[in-house]
């Protein structure tokens, strides 16, 4: 029976080693914040004590664009687009909460209207009265949801493989989403190595040259800003009801839906679905394109969207 003892204690060393080698604490808040902000002028104090990393650029008045990341991600997923859209608009985008150098929503508030409240009063605090929204993924989540809550500020809506549609699941769920939603989630609060980040966000992009390890470095850095792990777990088991017929009826703005062919997160059944839904909508699916259409196509995507950019 010693080698029953002595094989258990090899596999609990083992077992050890592998969590001292996958432990991740927390990175330095001003570390990050001096690597991925350009100074103190970048975060907005909000009346409901949120304090939110912001960037604001192009001409002041500029036509406005607002652009809303997705889940894990942050403002930098825009850069592509903000690259080829800032000298003819205002392009505003954020940390959104639970995300980036904004970290987690003082009331750990994660369903709709605490992200709608918090774009509202980004975009109050800036003195924007209106605006187009675009968000991808969960930000295209909130964006449905703003429109609906908020019609009167929006010239315009863009939606690009926005989660949210009834029935349209994941072909392929990626890695990290999977742990979150697994009885192994309470372990990604402290175990998220570089390259479990790294697998799930070459599983969101079909693209993979544009997947670069200054990338991925972003990607796990933002994610392990205090608090934004946390937020994580409490995304997803946050209440996220999907759209109904009844409430994309009720969209009244020009709205844009822009989907990635190859999206096996949020499958093009998902455009499909709502582009029968909101009235006068304008669907365009890119061929050879995933999930994230700003980074794998920026050209296209942004021709895409100035030929429907409402005038």
């Amino acid at each position: 029976m010693r080698w029953i003892g002595r094989a258990l204690l090899v596999l609990a060393l083992l077992l050890g080693g592998a969590i001292v080698l996958a432990w991740t604490p927390d990175r330095d808040p001003a570390a990050l914040e001096k690597r991925y902000a350009r100074s103190p002028r970048d975060f907005l104090a909000l009346p409901n004590r949120q304090r939110v990393h912001v960037r604001d650029e192009g001409p002041r008045g500029a036509p406005v664009i607002v652009l809303l990341h997705g889940s894990n991600s942050s403002l930098h997923t825009w850069d592509p687009w903000t690259q080829r859209l800032k000298r003819r608009f205002r392009i505003i985008r954020y940390d959104q909460p639970g995300h980036g150098l904004t970290g987690p929503h003082p009331r750990r508030a994660y369903d709709a209207a605490a992200f709608v409240d918090t774009l509202d009063q980004v975009t109050r605090a800036l003195g924007i009265d209106r605006f187009v929204l675009a968000g991808n993924s969960m930000g295209g989540w909130v964006a449905w949801n703003y429109a609906l809550a908020h019609p009167e500020r929006l010239r315009g809506l863009a939606l690009l493989d926005a989660s949210g549609a009834p029935a349209n699941g994941p072909t392929r769920l990626p890695i990290g989403f999977r742990l979150a939603r697994s009885p192994l989630a309470p372990y990604i609060g402290k175990l998220t190595p570089r390259p479990l980040v790294a697998r799930s966000v070459e599983q969101s992009m079909f693209v993979k040259h544009v997947v670069t390890p200054a990338m991925i470095d972003r990607y796990h850095d933002l994610l392990l800003y205090p608090g934004n792990r946390t937020a994580t777990l409490d995304r997803a088991t946050a209440p996220r009801p999907p759209a109904t017929p009844a409430q994309m009826a009720s969209i009244r703005v020009p709205t844009l839906l822009l989907w990635g062919a190859e999206d096996t997160l949020v499958p093009p059944a998902g455009a499909r679905w709502f582009a029968t839904h909101i009235p006068g909508s304008r669907l365009a699916v890119l061929p050879n394109v995933g999930h994230i259409p700003m980074e794998e196509a920026p050209d296209d995507s942004v021709r895409v969207l100035l030929d429907w950019m409402p005038r």
